[in-house]
């Protein structure tokens, strides 16, 4: 067990290990009989929204990090500590960041058009009578979140961290800015996975 513990790709397997296992048993005690899997639209459309979970917990998690744990305490690490969270932590939280949220709108994207609502989702229900409108106001926050992680936050946090070339000003400047959008978008995922959460329930609670 150690063994396994004591490597992160070893503990993923496991868990994936452990997955397969308690489908098998609870296809055996199942009432229906032994049933496993069938593979067909339902099983996939079932797949791709645990991906999409997965992916999100990933991502609003990482974002979470920086925003309620990370950056309130950067300024009580001693000066001498903090290339290591800006050099090894940071860099590395951010490559499952912003893969996190490449993989929740894709997977989201693809569950909405297997489910066959992702038209009525983009124009927000109005097509539908309002019956898609809480999942499609969920996804243009995400969409707009998504784009903030690649294309403000990412190239911002190149600069701050000095993964690209930049001078102390613009370091400063683009730090503030990253840290500005990821604020942003920890505003944005409350009323977001609202709307995400209550679709499942018929609309706005």
């Amino acid at each position: 067990m150690q063994s396994i513990l004591s490597s992160l790709r070893n503990t993923v397997i496991a868990g994936f290990v452990l997955t397969i296992i308690i489908i098998i048993i609870a296809a055996i005690v199942g009432a229906s009989g032994f049933m496993l899997p069938s593979f067909g639209h339902s099983w996939f459309l079932f797949f791709f929204r645990w991906l999409h979970i997965m992916s999100g917990v990933m991502w609003i998690g990482l974002l979470w990090y920086f925003n309620f744990v990370q950056i309130p305490n950067m300024p009580k690490i001693p000066d001498e500590q903090k290339p290591a969270i800006g050099k090894v932590i940071a860099p590395a939280a951010l490559f499952w960041f912003r893969w996190g949220a490449m993989s929740t709108i894709v997977t989201g994207l693809i569950l909405a058009a297997m489910n066959g609502y992702i038209g009525d989702a983009i124009l927000l229900g109005f097509t539908d009578g309002g019956l898609h409108t809480p999942i499609g106001i969920g996804m243009w926050l995400g969409t707009i979140m998504w784009f903030n992680v690649w294309f403000v936050i990412w190239p911002n946090q190149k600069k701050a961290l000095g993964i690209v070339e930049a001078d102390a000003d613009t370091k400063k400047k683009a730090a503030r800015t990253a840290m500005l959008f990821s604020r942003t978008n920890t505003l944005l995922s409350i009323p977001m996975l609202y709307c995400m959460a209550s679709q499942s329930f018929g609309g706005f609670m």
